[in-house]
């Protein structure tokens, strides 16, 4: 393998850039400040906004609700993410749902909400755990956190959960003065997902246990994580098989800079229900971290096993992880699959990927191809000299070296 070099320095590449999960989780796409719990309703002062023929009045603290359902008419489960895209650009969290499915948040704040563990890497937290794209988000911002009517133009609001499809609410025509309630998000199950973000063993929890279960999640939404953490601790006492229980722990002591112990957790929750969706992205970026490649392979295969459609994230540690044990074969099949699950382009470092395992296979017009087209989305990458050179480099090649045969059909 004449270039697997290139493949070692990637991996080197990413995992050096990789940040940790808290802090990961803890930053916008483009770098912004800590994401905060969601706020009370603010106390209306107001703010003119520039641009505006005599400008244009909102009030601070303008907030939307909704609540969130299943297709079967039954409540999520807690911590469902409400995302909002406006003019094309990413999905941004800006809630996530209580116990009983229902939401809220401020409109103009760009990222309100601390995402749990199990968030796709790919929703807003999927590019912060890789290397930042650059560039600036297409939504408008406004100091103050006030937002115009106008600025919802082209808004449309989602609830994610993994194994489901989400109706769409369009926010481009609401007004201030509207009824804040947008009214039901229903989920749909997708027929192609065994794996679950509901786990089955919640429904045998005792009821001592759901109530130091929901005590535990109230307060990891004041980010109270002593607090969510004794909760939590109260749960899996008094019913040892609640996975989703042995999962917030494991969140909880993330938040507290408990690594082992919350690893702990996380792999309880799994042994407790192994269709669990949820344990298996954070135990995948432990592993991946710390460059255990044979476990990232492993937690890896199954998430994608279970769920083939929500993680992208996990075809490309997948890939990563094969090509560093020598099998290119694989790598390559995990990165196609990745840019595939990636229909919107939020993850585009597969492609740099993809492009440097087809080089190394002597695939330089393929190679050429996706590294160009990675660039192109990517322009401001922090290695985006380096790849130029790279392209440079593969275009010597595709000029004076054989490429391989094309496969007969």
């Amino acid at each position: 393998m004449q270039h697997f070099g290139c493949l070692v320095t990637l991996t080197g590449l990413i995992l050096g850039s990789v940040l940790p999960l808290q802090m990961a989780l803890a930053q916008d796409r483009a770098g912004g400040p800590a994401v905060r719990p969601n706020l009370a309703p603010g106390g209306g002062t107001s703010l003119t906004l520039p641009g505006g023929t005599g400008g244009e009045t909102v009030e601070r603290g303008w907030h939307l609700s909704g609540n969130v359902l299943l297709d079967d008419g039954s409540a999520p489960p807690a911590n469902v993410s409400i995302q909002r895209a406006c003019g094309g650009a990413s999905k941004r969290p800006v809630a996530y749902t209580d116990s009983k499915g229902r939401f809220s948040f401020q409109v103009g704040r760009d990222a309100d909400v601390l995402p749990d563990a199990s968030v796709d890497v790919g929703e807003e937290g999927r590019v912060a755990l890789m290397t930042p794209i650059g560039g600036s988000t297409q939504e408008g911002r406004l100091s103050g956190g006030s937002i115009g009517n106008r600025q919802l133009a082209g808004c449309e609001l989602v609830a994610v959960l993994p194994g489901y499809r989400s109706d769409v609410v369009q926010l481009g025509q609401r007004k201030y003065t509207d009824n804040p309630d947008v009214g039901s998000i229903v989920l749909h199950r997708l027929g192609n997902v065994e794996g679950t973000s509901v786990s089955a063993t919640s429904l045998d929890a005792p009821r001592e246990a759901k109530k130091a279960y929901d005590r535990g999640l109230d307060a990891g939404r004041k980010q109270k994580w002593l607090e969510a953490q004794a909760e939590f601790e109260k749960a899996v006492g008094v019913y040892p098989k609640y996975a989703a229980a042995w999962f917030e722990l494991g969140n909880a002591l993330q938040r507290q800079g408990n690594k082992p112990k919350a690893r702990d957790a996380f792999r309880k929750s799994l042994e407790a229900d192994r269709r669990f969706l949820k344990p298996y992205l954070p135990l995948s970026v432990m592993a991946f971290d710390e460059k255990n490649w044979a476990e990232t392979l492993d937690l890896t295969t199954a998430l994608t096993r279970l769920d083939p459609v929500d993680y992208p994230v996990a075809y490309f540690f997948n890939a990563i992880a094969s090509a560093s044990l020598g099998n290119l074969d694989v790598a390559e099949k995990s990165a196609r699959e990745a840019v595939k699950v990636d229909a919107s382009h939020q993850f585009p470092r597969a492609e740099y990927l993809l492009g440097l395992i087809l080089m190394d296979k002597h695939d330089y017009d393929g190679a050429l191809s996706l590294l160009r087209n990675y660039i192109q989305r990517s322009p401001n990458a922090p290695d985006s000299e380096r790849i130029k050179t790279q392209i440079s480099q593969i275009e010597i090649l595709a000029r004076t070296q054989p490429q391989p045969a094309a496969p007969q059909h």
